[in-house]
Protein backbone atom coordinates (compact mmCIF):
# COMPACT_ATOMS: atom_id res chain seq x y z
CA UNK A 1 0.00 0.00 0.00
CA UNK A 2 2.87 1.86 0.38
CA UNK A 3 5.06 1.20 -2.54
CA UNK A 4 7.27 3.95 -3.24
CA UNK A 5 4.99 6.66 -0.76
CA UNK A 6 6.89 8.78 1.26
CA UNK A 7 5.64 10.93 4.16
CA UNK A 8 6.32 14.97 4.93
CA UNK A 9 5.55 14.24 8.78
CA UNK A 10 6.17 10.91 9.17
CA UNK A 11 6.30 11.23 13.20
CA UNK A 12 2.27 11.62 13.03
CA UNK A 13 2.06 7.66 12.13
CA UNK A 14 2.69 6.94 15.53
CA UNK A 15 -0.49 7.84 16.52
CA UNK A 16 -1.65 4.68 14.34
CA UNK A 17 -0.34 2.68 17.96
CA UNK A 18 -3.68 4.36 19.75
CA UNK A 19 -6.18 2.51 17.20
CA UNK A 20 -5.90 -1.15 18.44
CA UNK A 21 -5.65 0.59 22.25
CA UNK A 22 -9.44 2.45 21.51
CA UNK A 23 -10.64 -0.84 20.17
CA UNK A 24 -9.62 -2.80 23.66
CA UNK A 25 -10.99 -0.02 25.12
CA UNK A 26 -14.32 -0.30 23.33
CA UNK A 27 -14.89 -3.90 23.36
CA UNK A 28 -14.40 -3.70 26.87
CA UNK A 29 -16.92 -1.09 27.65
CA UNK A 30 -19.19 -2.96 25.59
CA UNK A 31 -19.58 -6.35 27.77
CA UNK A 32 -19.76 -4.08 30.45
CA UNK A 33 -22.83 -2.18 29.40
CA UNK A 34 -24.84 -5.14 29.44
CA UNK A 35 -26.59 -6.27 32.85
CA UNK A 36 -25.64 -10.18 33.84
CA UNK A 37 -28.00 -12.89 34.54
CA UNK A 38 -27.94 -16.50 35.40
CA UNK A 39 -29.13 -19.63 33.32
CA UNK A 40 -28.97 -23.12 34.13
CA UNK A 41 -28.74 -23.87 31.29
CA UNK A 42 -27.82 -22.23 27.37
CA UNK A 43 -29.13 -24.84 25.28
CA UNK A 44 -32.17 -22.79 24.71
CA UNK A 45 -30.47 -20.45 22.68
CA UNK A 46 -28.82 -22.50 20.38
CA UNK A 47 -31.63 -22.77 18.08
CA UNK A 48 -31.92 -18.65 18.23
CA UNK A 49 -29.77 -17.22 15.32
CA UNK A 50 -28.31 -13.53 15.30
CA UNK A 51 -29.97 -10.92 13.13
CA UNK A 52 -28.27 -9.13 11.09
CA UNK A 53 -28.71 -5.80 13.37
CA UNK A 54 -26.93 -7.84 15.97
CA UNK A 55 -24.13 -9.23 13.28
CA UNK A 56 -22.88 -5.55 12.34
CA UNK A 57 -23.73 -4.14 15.98
CA UNK A 58 -19.33 -3.98 15.85
CA UNK A 59 -19.10 -2.61 12.35
CA UNK A 60 -19.69 1.25 13.45
CA UNK A 61 -16.82 0.98 15.81
CA UNK A 62 -14.55 -0.80 13.32
CA UNK A 63 -15.46 2.05 10.64
CA UNK A 64 -14.69 4.75 13.16
CA UNK A 65 -11.14 3.56 13.91
CA UNK A 66 -10.52 3.06 10.06
CA UNK A 67 -11.81 6.68 9.48
CA UNK A 68 -9.28 7.95 12.42
CA UNK A 69 -6.70 5.58 10.73
CA UNK A 70 -6.84 7.20 7.66
CA UNK A 71 -7.29 10.78 8.84
CA UNK A 72 -3.66 10.38 10.65
CA UNK A 73 -2.30 8.80 7.89
CA UNK A 74 -3.65 11.45 5.42
CA UNK A 75 -2.34 14.44 8.02
CA UNK A 76 1.73 12.56 7.58
CA UNK A 77 0.69 13.76 3.87
CA UNK A 78 1.71 10.82 2.06
CA UNK A 79 3.35 11.73 -1.58
CA UNK A 80 5.11 10.19 -4.26
CA UNK A 81 7.82 11.14 -6.56
CA UNK A 82 8.92 11.29 -10.19
CA UNK A 83 12.16 12.17 -11.10
CA UNK A 84 14.09 13.31 -13.86
CA UNK A 85 16.87 15.31 -15.22
CA UNK A 86 16.41 18.63 -17.39
CA UNK A 87 20.21 17.48 -19.21
CA UNK A 88 19.93 20.55 -21.29
CA UNK A 89 18.30 24.01 -20.94
CA UNK A 90 19.42 25.57 -24.06
CA UNK A 91 21.75 22.98 -25.70
CA UNK A 92 24.53 22.97 -27.48
CA UNK A 93 24.88 24.14 -31.20
CA UNK A 94 28.02 22.44 -33.00
CA UNK A 95 28.95 22.75 -36.38
CA UNK A 96 31.12 19.96 -37.67
CA UNK A 97 33.65 20.55 -40.27
CA UNK A 98 34.35 17.62 -42.74
CA UNK A 99 37.24 17.60 -44.95
CA UNK A 100 36.82 15.71 -48.14
CA UNK A 101 40.02 16.52 -49.89
CA UNK A 102 41.00 14.21 -52.60
CA UNK A 103 43.77 12.66 -49.75
CA UNK A 104 40.84 11.70 -47.27
CA UNK A 105 40.30 8.49 -49.68
CA UNK A 106 43.70 7.21 -48.37
CA UNK A 107 42.86 3.80 -46.54
CA UNK A 108 44.89 3.85 -43.40
CA UNK A 109 41.76 4.29 -41.73
CA UNK A 110 39.03 1.79 -43.19
CA UNK A 111 37.21 1.41 -45.79
CA UNK A 112 38.88 4.89 -46.28
CA UNK A 113 39.19 8.21 -43.77
CA UNK A 114 36.25 9.82 -45.27
CA UNK A 115 33.78 6.84 -44.83
CA UNK A 116 35.64 5.92 -41.28
CA UNK A 117 35.00 9.55 -40.49
CA UNK A 118 31.37 9.39 -41.90
CA UNK A 119 30.64 6.77 -39.42
CA UNK A 120 31.73 8.71 -36.51
CA UNK A 121 29.90 11.78 -37.26
CA UNK A 122 26.89 9.75 -37.87
CA UNK A 123 27.06 7.47 -34.59
CA UNK A 124 28.05 11.26 -32.41
CA UNK A 125 24.60 12.34 -34.00
CA UNK A 126 23.30 9.79 -32.76
CA UNK A 127 23.91 10.38 -29.43
CA UNK A 128 22.68 14.13 -29.17
CA UNK A 129 18.87 14.22 -28.34
CA UNK A 130 18.35 18.35 -28.10
CA UNK A 131 21.28 19.65 -29.80
CA UNK A 132 21.07 21.89 -33.07
CA UNK A 133 23.97 19.94 -35.27
CA UNK A 134 25.22 21.53 -38.32
CA UNK A 135 26.87 19.96 -41.26
CA UNK A 136 29.99 21.93 -43.50
CA UNK A 137 32.60 20.29 -45.67
CA UNK A 138 35.53 21.57 -47.42
CA UNK A 139 38.22 21.14 -49.72
CA UNK A 140 39.49 23.75 -51.74
CA UNK A 141 36.39 25.53 -51.02
CA UNK A 142 33.95 25.34 -48.17
CA UNK A 143 29.98 24.54 -48.27
CA UNK A 144 27.08 23.84 -45.72
CA UNK A 145 25.48 20.84 -46.64
CA UNK A 146 23.11 21.06 -44.06
CA UNK A 147 22.49 24.28 -41.42
CA UNK A 148 22.21 23.73 -37.92
CA UNK A 149 18.60 21.41 -37.51
CA UNK A 150 17.27 19.29 -34.93
CA UNK A 151 16.60 16.90 -37.25
CA UNK A 152 18.81 14.49 -37.36
CA UNK A 153 17.36 12.00 -39.80
CA UNK A 154 17.59 15.17 -42.42
CA UNK A 155 20.88 15.70 -41.11
CA UNK A 156 22.07 12.24 -41.44
CA UNK A 157 20.66 11.50 -44.78
CA UNK A 158 22.42 14.45 -45.72
CA UNK A 159 25.66 13.19 -44.33
CA UNK A 160 25.60 10.15 -46.15
CA UNK A 161 25.34 11.73 -49.66
CA UNK A 162 28.84 13.02 -48.83
CA UNK A 163 31.80 12.07 -51.22
CA UNK A 164 35.33 13.27 -52.43
CA UNK A 165 35.18 15.10 -55.44
CA UNK A 166 32.11 16.97 -54.95
CA UNK A 167 34.19 20.09 -54.27
CA UNK A 168 37.19 21.27 -56.04
CA UNK A 169 40.49 19.98 -54.24
CA UNK A 170 42.51 21.68 -51.90
CA UNK A 171 42.68 22.49 -48.38
CA UNK A 172 40.83 25.29 -47.31
CA UNK A 173 40.78 24.89 -43.51
CA UNK A 174 40.63 28.76 -42.48
CA UNK A 175 37.28 28.93 -45.16
CA UNK A 176 35.73 25.94 -43.01
CA UNK A 177 36.01 27.50 -39.91
CA UNK A 178 35.01 31.14 -40.80
CA UNK A 179 32.02 29.37 -42.45
CA UNK A 180 31.29 27.46 -39.28
CA UNK A 181 31.40 30.24 -37.50
CA UNK A 182 28.99 32.39 -39.32
CA UNK A 183 26.68 28.92 -38.71
CA UNK A 184 27.04 29.97 -35.25
CA UNK A 185 27.89 33.05 -34.33
CA UNK A 186 24.20 34.30 -33.85
CA UNK A 187 23.43 31.24 -31.86
CA UNK A 188 21.70 31.32 -28.21
CA UNK A 189 23.03 28.51 -26.82
CA UNK A 190 25.17 27.90 -23.50
CA UNK A 191 27.68 26.66 -25.52
CA UNK A 192 28.88 26.71 -29.19
CA UNK A 193 31.02 24.30 -30.54
CA UNK A 194 33.11 23.35 -33.59
CA UNK A 195 34.23 19.77 -34.56
CA UNK A 196 36.98 20.41 -37.45
CA UNK A 197 38.36 16.98 -38.93
CA UNK A 198 40.97 17.05 -41.77
CA UNK A 199 44.04 15.21 -42.52
CA UNK A 200 45.84 17.90 -44.37
CA UNK A 201 47.35 21.42 -44.48
CA UNK A 202 45.94 25.10 -45.67
CA UNK A 203 46.89 25.12 -48.98
CA UNK A 204 43.53 27.06 -50.21
CA UNK A 205 41.08 29.85 -49.50
CA UNK A 206 40.98 33.55 -48.67
CA UNK A 207 41.11 33.55 -44.75
CA UNK A 208 44.13 32.36 -42.63
CA UNK A 209 42.92 29.06 -39.73
CA UNK A 210 44.44 31.40 -37.36
CA UNK A 211 42.68 34.54 -37.79
CA UNK A 212 39.45 32.41 -38.45
CA UNK A 213 40.27 30.61 -34.81
CA UNK A 214 40.80 34.12 -33.77
CA UNK A 215 37.66 35.31 -35.18
CA UNK A 216 35.26 32.54 -33.63
CA UNK A 217 37.50 33.24 -30.20
CA UNK A 218 35.44 36.22 -30.07
CA UNK A 219 31.85 34.70 -30.69
CA UNK A 220 32.88 32.50 -27.97
CA UNK A 221 32.89 29.42 -30.17
CA UNK A 222 35.49 26.37 -29.14
CA UNK A 223 37.06 24.47 -31.46
CA UNK A 224 38.09 20.58 -31.16
CA UNK A 225 40.46 19.56 -33.73
CA UNK A 226 41.46 16.38 -34.99
CA UNK A 227 43.91 15.72 -37.34
CA UNK A 228 43.22 11.97 -39.06
CA UNK A 229 46.00 9.85 -40.74
CA UNK A 230 48.82 7.37 -39.72
CA UNK A 231 52.34 8.22 -39.05
CA UNK A 232 54.42 7.84 -41.49
CA UNK A 233 53.00 6.94 -44.97
CA UNK A 234 49.42 6.01 -46.10
CA UNK A 235 48.05 3.43 -48.56
CA UNK A 236 45.98 5.77 -51.41
CA UNK A 237 44.37 4.35 -54.36
CA UNK A 238 44.59 5.08 -57.86
CA UNK A 239 42.83 3.97 -60.88
CA UNK A 240 44.51 2.98 -63.77
CA UNK A 241 44.06 1.01 -67.05
CA UNK A 242 44.71 -1.94 -65.30
CA UNK A 243 42.09 -1.22 -62.91
CA UNK A 244 42.73 -0.07 -58.85
CA UNK A 245 46.35 0.39 -57.63
CA UNK A 246 47.65 1.53 -54.56
CA UNK A 247 50.40 3.54 -54.02
CA UNK A 248 52.34 4.67 -50.08
CA UNK A 249 51.76 8.44 -49.99
CA UNK A 250 53.84 10.41 -46.95
CA UNK A 251 50.60 11.96 -44.39
CA UNK A 252 51.14 15.58 -43.87
CA UNK A 253 49.08 17.16 -41.11
CA UNK A 254 50.00 20.42 -40.01
CA UNK A 255 49.38 19.55 -36.40
CA UNK A 256 51.08 22.76 -35.09
CA UNK A 257 47.78 24.57 -36.76
CA UNK A 258 45.33 22.33 -35.30
CA UNK A 259 46.77 22.60 -32.19
CA UNK A 260 47.14 26.49 -32.44
CA UNK A 261 43.18 26.75 -33.74
CA UNK A 262 42.10 24.57 -30.28
CA UNK A 263 44.44 26.49 -28.17
CA UNK A 264 43.08 29.92 -29.28
CA UNK A 265 39.73 28.91 -28.59
CA UNK A 266 39.79 26.91 -25.43
CA UNK A 267 39.07 23.51 -27.19
CA UNK A 268 41.63 20.84 -27.49
CA UNK A 269 43.62 18.54 -30.60
CA UNK A 270 43.65 15.10 -31.62
CA UNK A 271 45.25 12.67 -33.96
CA UNK A 272 43.19 9.91 -34.78
CA UNK A 273 45.64 7.00 -36.14
CA UNK A 274 43.18 4.20 -36.69
CA UNK A 275 39.63 3.67 -36.91
CA UNK A 276 39.56 2.22 -32.98
CA UNK A 277 41.08 5.86 -31.95
CA UNK A 278 38.87 8.03 -34.05
CA UNK A 279 36.01 6.61 -31.95
CA UNK A 280 37.70 7.19 -29.25
CA UNK A 281 37.78 10.82 -29.62
CA UNK A 282 34.07 11.48 -30.85
CA UNK A 283 33.49 9.70 -27.70
CA UNK A 284 35.60 11.90 -25.60
CA UNK A 285 34.21 15.05 -27.17
CA UNK A 286 30.83 13.63 -26.16
CA UNK A 287 31.82 13.83 -22.80
CA UNK A 288 33.20 16.76 -22.27
CA UNK A 289 30.63 18.59 -24.01
CA UNK A 290 27.47 16.97 -22.25
CA UNK A 291 29.51 17.49 -18.74
CA UNK A 292 30.14 21.43 -19.54
CA UNK A 293 26.15 22.21 -19.59
CA UNK A 294 24.85 22.00 -15.99
CA UNK A 295 22.46 19.28 -15.38
CA UNK A 296 19.43 20.42 -13.61
CA UNK A 297 17.31 17.37 -11.48
CA UNK A 298 14.25 17.93 -10.52
CA UNK A 299 11.63 15.63 -8.57
CA UNK A 300 8.13 16.23 -9.35
CA UNK A 301 6.40 15.28 -5.58
CA UNK A 302 2.08 14.00 -5.89
CA UNK A 303 0.15 14.29 -2.68
CA UNK A 304 -1.92 11.46 -1.33
CA UNK A 305 -3.06 13.40 1.34
CA UNK A 306 -7.03 13.99 -0.43
CA UNK A 307 -7.24 10.44 -1.18
CA UNK A 308 -6.47 9.01 2.22
CA UNK A 309 -8.79 12.12 4.09
CA UNK A 310 -11.71 11.05 1.42
CA UNK A 311 -11.68 7.54 2.09
CA UNK A 312 -11.50 8.31 5.35
CA UNK A 313 -14.43 10.37 5.34
CA UNK A 314 -16.41 8.05 3.65
CA UNK A 315 -15.82 5.59 6.66
CA UNK A 316 -16.75 7.95 8.95
CA UNK A 317 -20.15 8.84 7.24
CA UNK A 318 -20.83 5.41 6.93
CA UNK A 319 -20.51 4.86 11.05
CA UNK A 320 -23.16 7.60 11.60
CA UNK A 321 -25.61 6.11 9.31
CA UNK A 322 -25.36 2.47 10.70
CA UNK A 323 -25.18 4.05 14.52
CA UNK A 324 -27.53 7.06 13.73
CA UNK A 325 -29.95 5.32 11.52
CA UNK A 326 -29.46 1.15 11.14
CA UNK A 327 -28.22 0.27 14.06
CA UNK A 328 -29.77 3.04 16.58
CA UNK A 329 -31.42 1.76 19.60
CA UNK A 330 -35.08 2.03 19.92
CA UNK A 331 -36.47 4.29 22.62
Amino acid sequence: MFNDVTFAYPYLLYFLLLIPLMLVWYFRNYKKSFSSMTFSSLNIFNKIKPTLRERLVHLPALLRAAALALFIVALARPQTFSAGENVYTEGIDIAMLLDISGSMLAEDLKPNRLEAAKEEIDRFIKGRTSDKIGLVIFAGESFTQCPLTIDYSVLRNLLKEIHSGMLEDGTAIGNAIANGVNRLKESKAKSKVIILLTDGVNNRGEIDPITAAQIAEKFGIRIYTIGVGTKGKAPYPFQTPFGKQYQMVPVDIDEGTLQQIADITGGKYFRATSNEKLKEIYDEIDKMEKTRVEITSYRNAKELFYNYAELGLIFLLLEIGLARIYLRKLP
